[in-house]
């Protein structure tokens, strides 16, 4: 699959470039591509230096959560649940504690802290895992789920906004949760329907349920916020929480009597190990995606769905903020990058950036959470989890669009 579809990206930018040159007498668009090979290659070393730190840092700390005890707990309680969502993971196995951590973080919006503790459950997974190039079950659960991207509280989002003056920086909050749930759902049951999971289970059914509750009564108390005291209230949370996190791992161990320092220094050594054996994944994968976009194939996309609403009638003031959905699959900071144009262009209080945003908050990198998360393993044959994961990202995108226009007309 891995294969197929970096062969893709460089075929359908061929076609696309010589479509420019030959129609449009653009010969500088080749030019543009190679430019951005090098860019991207640069780009790619740049991202492993971040995650040199970060990975370090975190699977330093994480040593200490294991040798004192927590991720065995948390394996332990969500063992019902994982038993039947991931059944070839055995009772309480660690990769179990490390997904229900990595979960956390990505709710909460903690991207540094939740990038190392999910390279270490797909290292942890692919223990488990029979046939070390090709990906398993569990582990294309975990990738989709995590691409799918479930976001309690975006306060990147509402940075963005700030910084281009809106009014109510929040304003996109509700949107943004109800989209991300969708391209979650989506994920999750386009797994369960390929690996004929049994979500109709009994314990199943009484988590999901358990799980929306809380997310309801979570909407419910935040709607009854201002938006000054929402946006303070995200920051102060996702801020709190890591650092509590940490507090939490070094309290535990000290308890415990695990020697933190000696632990830190053994966990942060893997960090290392991990981290150097992702750039060759990062550069094929990152490479691919830059001259995809060079060439002009993402616009060309655009264009044509732009001229099929309006052969069909319907309202095209999503198109304006379909870029960043194109765009995000495969760069956080392309995407990033043309949500603020959006802004920009078209007033950040306008439809289209409102749209951008939500849709910004809803899905995932999901290229490069699969050259990083399969990349950091060495699983080269992807199976079905590719096609999962881009279901959950149309899926978010479909969501937030439909939302925005209950939201905002």
């Amino acid at each position: 699959m891995l294969n197929g579809l970096w062969l893709g990206f460089f075929v359908v930018a061929a076609i696309a470039a010589f479509g420019r040159w030959l129609v449009g007498d653009e010969a500088g668009v080749f030019a543009a591509m190679v430019e951005s090979l090098f860019a991207m290659a640069k780009l790619s070393v740049e991202v492993m230096l971040v995650l040199f730190g970060t990975l370090t840092l975190w699977l330093g700390f994480l040593r200490i959560a294991e040798r004192a005890g927590l991720i065995e707990v948390l394996a332990r309680l969500l063992a019902p649940l994982f038993r039947r969502l991931m059944p070839e993971v055995p009772s309480g196995h660690p990769a179990l504690g490390l997904i229900t951590l990595n979960f956390a973080a990505n709710g909460l919006g903690l991207d540094n802290a939740a990038t190392p503790i999910g390279l270490k459950a797909m290292r942890a997974l692919q223990e488990l895992n029979p046939r070390p190039d090709t990906a398993s079950n569990a582990q294309i659960l975990f990738l989709v789920l995590n691409a799918s991207s479930l976001t309690l509280l975006p306060v990147s989002i509402f940075m963005y906004r700030v910084q281009q003056g809106a009014a109510d920086p929040t304003l996109v909050f509700l949107p943004i949760l109800l989209a991300t749930s969708a391209s979650t759902l989506a994920g999750l049951l386009a797994v369960a329907f390929m690996q004929r999971l049994r979500l109709f289970d009994p314990v199943v059914l009484a988590w999901l349920g358990g799980a929306a509750v809380l997310l309801g009564a979570f909407m419910a108390f935040l709607g009854g916020l201002s938006a000054v005291a929402l946006a303070s209230l995200s920051a102060l949370l996702g801020n709190l929480t890591l650092f509590g996190l940490i507090l939490a791992f070094l309290l535990l161990g000290a308890l415990k009597r695990v020697p933190v320092y000696e632990a830190f220094v053994e966990g942060a050594r893997e960090g290392f190990e991990v981290a150097k054996n992702l750039l060759p994944y990062l550069v094929a994968m990152l490479c691919a995606v830059g001259v995809l976009r060079a060439s002009g194939a993402l616009e060309f996309g655009l264009d044509g769905i732009r001229a099929l609403v309006e052969w069909a009638g319907w309202d095209t003031r999503f198109v304006d903020a379909l870029p960043t959905a194109l765009v995000k699959p495969f760069s956080g900071s392309a995407a990033r990058a043309l949500l603020i144009e959006t802004m920009q262009s078209h007033g950040v209080d306008s439809f289209p950036a409102l749209l951008a945003a939500t849709v910004q908050g809803s899905t995932e990198t999901t290229f490069y959470v699969l050259a990083v998360y399969f990349g950091a393993v060495g699983i080269q044959r992807a199976r079905h989890a590719v096609g999962c994961a881009l279901l959950a990202d149309l899926a978010g995108v479909l969501a937030a669009i439909a939302v925005c226009y209950w939201f905002f007309g």
